[in-house]
């Protein structure tokens, strides 16, 4: 068996890695509540399915909860570029609609 070398220097191996932002990380706050023992239950029972935690779970589920209570909200962005793309291709999409 070869002994191979697998250092690297500490300035290239820093600058080839890229920060990756976990999302929430440094805002997360701790808070207490109550729901039916049952909900609880299946909740746990679902999270540990998963592999995941109750946590993991519950933030997931409030996002999409308030994204659909909120209704679709299109990026400023995305909405000119959709607007643009009407203007410049109306009669296309007229046709191709028929």
């Amino acid at each position: 068996m070869k002994n191979h070398d697998y250092t690297q220097d500490k300035k290239t191996a820093s600058a080839d890695v890229k920060e990756v932002r976990v999302p929430y990380q440094s805002e997360r706050q701790k808070f207490a509540t109550q729901m039916d023992s049952r909900v609880l239950k299946d909740l746990r029972d679902y999270a540990k399915a998963e592999g995941r935690q109750i946590q993991s779970v519950l933030e997931e589920a409030v996002e999409a909860f308030l994204k659909e209570k909120r209704g679709y909200v299109m990026r400023p962005d995305v909405k000119a570029a959709y607007e643009e793309s009407l203007e410049q291709f109306d009669e296309l999409y007229e046709r191709l609609a028929q």
